[in-house]
Parts: C-alpha cells; sequence; structure tokens
C-alpha cells in the first residue's frame, strides 16, 4: 500500500516540476521587465522636465499613464504565471 502511495507522489511531482519552473520563472520575469520599464519612464521624464521645465504636468501626466500601463502587463503575466502553478 505504501508503495502504491509512493508511486503516486512520484507521478504528481514529477508531471507538475515543469509548470512550477515555469510559473516562477513567468512571475520573475514580469517584475523584472516591469522593474526596467518604469525605470526607463522614469528616467526619461526626469530628463524630459529637466531640459523642458514649463512641461513639467505634461510629462509627469504621460509619465504616470504609461507606468500605469507597465504594471498592467506585469500584473496580468504573473497571474498567468501563477495560474499555470495551480493548474
Amino acid at each position: 500500500m505504501l508503495a502504491l502511495f509512493q508511486d503516486a507522489v512520484a507521478q504528481a511531482v514529477a508531471s507538475n516540476t515543469g509548470l512550477g519552473i515555469g510559473a516562477g520563472l513567468a512571475a520573475g520575469l514580469a517584475a523584472v521587465g516591469a522593474g526596467l520599464g518604469i525605470g526607463k519612464i522614469g528616467g526619461s521624464a526626469g530628463e524630459g522636465i529637466a531640459r523642458q521645465p514649463e512641461a513639467a504636468g505634461d510629462i509627469k501626466g504621460n509619465a504616470l499613464v504609461l507606468a500605469a500601463f507597465v504594471e498592467g502587463v506585469a500584473l496580468f503575466a504573473a497571474v498567468i504565471g501563477l495560474m499555470l502553478a495551480i493548474k
């Protein structure tokens, strides 16, 4: 009886190992991509404000909207990765 249980556990672990690794990679890469994207947006917005201070309000507004889009895409990627993990 114990051998059947051990075989069932071994099969379950073997069949889900790739999904767990893929889910972890998806969530991690989504976080890294969002960090890089928001960093690029912030850096460019800072440079734009330094070059043209009178347009600071418009630049800040556009940067916030773009950062929200980047975060939204990263959130979707992380959710899909977590959905893979619990499949």
